[in-house]
């Protein structure tokens, strides 16, 4: 039986980053992976998405171009030539993750694995022991129990990726991020989109002021908010309205889009300690057992990409590394690629208020940017917040609506991770013109001294 310093399962963004991580640190590693490398993410979520969403981008840009001076013709989208296009980048990206693993020097094997114990798993019916693990399996769709739910126009995320045609009518089940985006994408190309949502308002992780202008700036896109699915038949979807009075919508195609659950197949022979379906582990990354570590979304803590790396390496550092790391989630951002964009890092002001903060904020137009006017023109939306504690200063949340919010958000990730305060950001010198000077104009707003 071979062995290795480490063992990880999964090659998503957790697992490869750690097994590139242990690697580079001249450990002998072993990947294991049940589809392809990269995970979900990279085959099946974020980057096919994204390819996805940039091409009916474009094409909503060449539709709306007049008043830059931009007169098209007769355009149109292409949808089989989009989705050669989202293969190709999610090929070219798998060979960039082969590449590396072969830098590292990890060993990379594909099957299913089956953990028999803490230091042995076996996978195409060889076995195989370590001095460590990293459970990184990541998380599947979850099915809701709703009678119909299993028709075959209705999708998870993972299946609508692969569709050779756009639907005419989509009816999305969920207004969380993948929901959305993939409504935003829809109906950019002309399908008609309706979004059913069980919640008062969709995306529950941002500021309650910024979900309801993306939810006014996706104009092709109606929505049903506080609305419970019954059934779904062959042409509708049943649904009950929060008043609960019994509706329908006819829907050529359907997207489940109602969250996800952790992967935790084949390692039940492990007494790990399970709760709300995901592994528990402690801020390190380590679970009940010693030389077990789980990241990414078989934890449930943080079910983001770049959380998963983030894990990865705080794993690492704490199983192999001089530097004991820990794992903190307040200065996590996220984003929406919607078109516009959405982004967050830090407290909404409701976050803020439940946990008694005493908080100041103040709200900024992206029109007020120049850059942004240029490029965007007068009747696109944009916002800018930022929430600071009232008595030091420190800023504890930063929220962005609008072209480029997925690109400044990191800069809103270091603020509140090095706590900057309000009067720190006033000194930070961006550059003109750029949207992300917005950020200091808040700040200027919230403290006009000098």
């Amino acid at each position: 039986m071979k062995r290795y310093d480490l063992i990880v399962i999964g090659s998503g963004p957790g697992g490869y980053i750690a097994a590139q991580r242990a690697g580079n640190l001249g450990k002998s590693v072993l990947l294991i992976e049940a589809d392809a490398l990269g995970g979900v993410c990279t085959n099946h979520g974020c980057i096919p998405t994204k390819s996805l969403l940039g091409g009916a981008k474009l094409y909503k840009h060449a539709l709306s171009g007049a008043q830059f001076g931009l007169e098209v013709d007769g355009a149109r989208f292409n949808y089989n030539q989009a989705s050669a296009h989202k293969d190709e980048t999610v090929k070219t990206l798998r060979s960039g993750i082969e590449f590396l693993m072969k830098s590292a020097k990890v060993d990379v094997i594909f099957g299913h694995a089956q953990v028999l114990d803490e230091h042995t798993v076996e996978v195409n019916k060889e076995r195989y022991g370590c001095d460590y693990l990293i459970l990184a399996t990541g998380s599947s769709s979850l099915v809701p129990p709703i009678k119909g739910s299993t028709l075959p126009h209705v999708l998870t995320s993972t299946e609508i990726l692969a569709l050779s045609e756009a639907p005419e009518s989509l009816v999305v089940i969920g207004g969380g991020v993948i929901g959305i985006e993939f409504a935003s994408f829809f109906s950019m190309i002309g399908t008609k989109v309706t979004v059913i949502e069980m919640m008062d308002e969709i995306l529950p992780m941002a500021d309650g002021e910024f979900a309801k202008l993306l939810r006014r700036e996706l104009k092709g896109v109606d929505f049903h908010l506080g609305c419970k699915v019954e059934e779904i038949d062959a042409k509708h979807v049943h649904y009950t309205t929060k008043a609960g009075d019994r509706k329908s919508i006819e829907a050529r195609m359907v997207l489940l889009s109602v969250g996800r659950k952790p992967n935790t197949a084949g390692f039940e022979a492990l007494p790990l300690f399970i709760e709300r379906g995901g592994v528990v582990v402690n801020d390190r990354m380590q679970t009940n057992l010693p030389t077990v570590y789980a990241v990414g979304d078989v934890n449930g803590k943080s079910l983001l990409a770049h959380s998963a790396s983030r894990m990865a390496e705080v794993a690492v550092s704490n199983i192999f590394g001089s530097k004991q790391m820990r794992m903190r989630y307040d200065a996590i951002p996220w984003a929406v690629y919607s078109s516009p964009e959405v982004a967050g890092c830090g407290l909404t002001e409701a976050e803020a208020n439940k946990r008694g903060l005493p908080i100041k904020s103040q709200t900024v137009q992206m029109r007020a940017s120049g850059r942004f006017l240029a490029e965007e023109g007068k009747r696109a939306g944009g916002l800018v917040k930022v929430i600071a504690h009232r008595d030091s200063g420190a800023i504890v949340g930063i929220h962005l609506l609008g072209s480029y919010a997925s690109e400044i958000i990191w800069g809103a990730a270091a603020i509140i991770e090095a706590e900057l305060r309000v009067q720190d950001v006033k000194e930070i010198v961006f550059p003109h013109p750029s949207v992300n000077e917005l950020i200091k104009d808040a700040c200027f707003a919230l403290d006009a001294s000098v």
